[in-house]
């Protein structure tokens, strides 16, 4: 009998030895992530504590300011004291509320769609949408800047993938133009970039799809109350609603709770409820969260008033920041971000900040093509915040050398 060799295996574990990024940057003072908040904030501030600091907060995508709305708070109390804190059961089987049907009737009403399908976050959605409507012998055709949950969902789906330059339509009608006439196509764009602020060309997009037969996924996740004049996002703001096959919204921006849906035709939504493992094998959304986004939709809904704030506010910080000589990524969205194109000095500037009481987004490769601080403006922000971030801003920019 032939005796193996002693030649020691492969660990498993030898990437995450090789893993010392972040180490280096705590070594350095510079590591940004999972910084710990201790409160949020009192209704109607832009403040939470973390520890016991006071910080203004311009790193939500809290966007309509309600995750401390009274009337959603009480919502999700009340729901818990009526349901219970959970489920404990998928939808298909015994996890099924009529608090969740009532929350996908409100979601279609509000979207202008047939149906909608409440998933328990926004990433499942995504990996649960898109692995289930597209399969073998269909094509994805999708954005290089797409959330990394729209990546994942095409991955997991049988269909063959491929990515277009972002926001070119020429390399869109490129491909679109080389794909076989027995091949299904799904364009999958996000209606707003979640960390460039930028917004899909979907007048464009329409256009294309409608040449080649192509079916449009966009993902609303940042444009649900934002854009558009009934909140609805990105297709509402472009006008496009009508040319858009399926849209996706997450619960943990505007609406205040976690999760995630999708809305459509109602004999999509049907295939994708019956079909999606991600869907059928996960436990129901808890009644809390149905309830407080319950609440969200109805306030959105009858205060514009909120909406408009947004958009001041944003366009007030974005025309100031760029007059005092930084860097932006060209956006009509509530992300505004600082294009900073160093990593360390990303985070040196995001402590900056953090002295001054002020936190933001510093993000880094790959989430982006440009590191960058990322601010984001909520409804709740008031001109005397904005003054302050901009102050700081300036100072330390000054400081940094990002600005003359």
């Amino acid at each position: 009998m032939q005796q193996r060799s002693h030649v020691a295996a492969k660990d498993v574990f030898e990437k995450a030895v090789g893993f010392t990024k972040a180490d280096e940057f705590r070594r350095a003072g510079l590591y940004p992530y999972f910084t710990e908040f201790s409160s949020g904030a009192d209704s109607g501030e832009a403040e939470v504590m973390m520890g016991d600091r006071r910080i203004l907060m311009f790193g939500s995508n809290n966007y309509m300011g309600l995750t401390t709305n009274p009337e959603v708070k009480e919502a999700a109390k009340s729901a818990v004291d009526l349901y219970g804190t959970g489920c404990s059961g998928s939808r298909m089987l015994n996890g099924t509320m009529d608090l969740h049907v009532r929350l996908e009737a409100a979601l279609a009403d509000f979207m202008k769609r047939e149906a909608a399908l409440v998933f328990g976050t926004g990433f499942q959605t995504n990996l649960g949408a898109l692995s289930t409507i597209a399969q073998k012998g269909d094509v994805i055709i999708a954005d290089r800047n797409i959330h990394a949950s729209i990546l994942d969902g095409c991955l997991a789906s049988f269909a063959r993938i491929t990515r277009f330059r972002h926001n070119d339509m020429a390399d869109l009608e490129k491909i679109l133009a080389s794909l076989q006439p027995d091949e299904g196509r799904l364009i999958v764009v996000d209606g707003v970039f979640s960390m460039e602020g930028d917004t899909a060309r979907l007048p464009e997009i329409v256009r294309l799809a409608r040449a080649h037969q192509a079916r449009i996924y966009v993902d609303e996740a940042h444009g649900i109350g934002v854009l558009g004049a009934n909140g609805r996002g990105a297709a509402e703001h472009y006008g496009v609603e009508a040319d858009v096959d399926i849209v996706m919204g997450t619960f943990s921006k505007s609406f205040a709770s976690i999760g995630g849906f999708v809305a459509a035709r109602r004999d999509v939504i049907e295939f994708i409820k019956h079909h999606s493992r991600a869907f059928v094998y996960s436990a129901s959304l808890a009644p809390a969260n149905a309830a407080a986004t319950l609440k969200a939709i109805e306030i959105i809904k009858r205060e514009p008033e909120r909406r408009e704030r947004l958009k001041h506010m944003s366009a007030v910080v974005r025309r100031e920041l760029q007059r005092l000589g930084f860097k932006l990524l060209e956006g009509i969205t509530p992300i505004i971000p600082v294009v900073v194109d160093d990593e360390a000095l990303v985070c040196r500037f995001f402590w900056e900040l953090m002295g001054e009481g002020i936190y933001t987004n510093p993000v880094l490769a790959p989430a982006v093509s440009h590191s960058l601080v990322r601010i984001s403006c909520m409804a709740t922000h008031t001109d005397e915040h904005a003054e302050r971030l901009l102050e700081s801003m300036y100072k330390i920019g000054k400081r940094l050398e990002l600005i003359h």
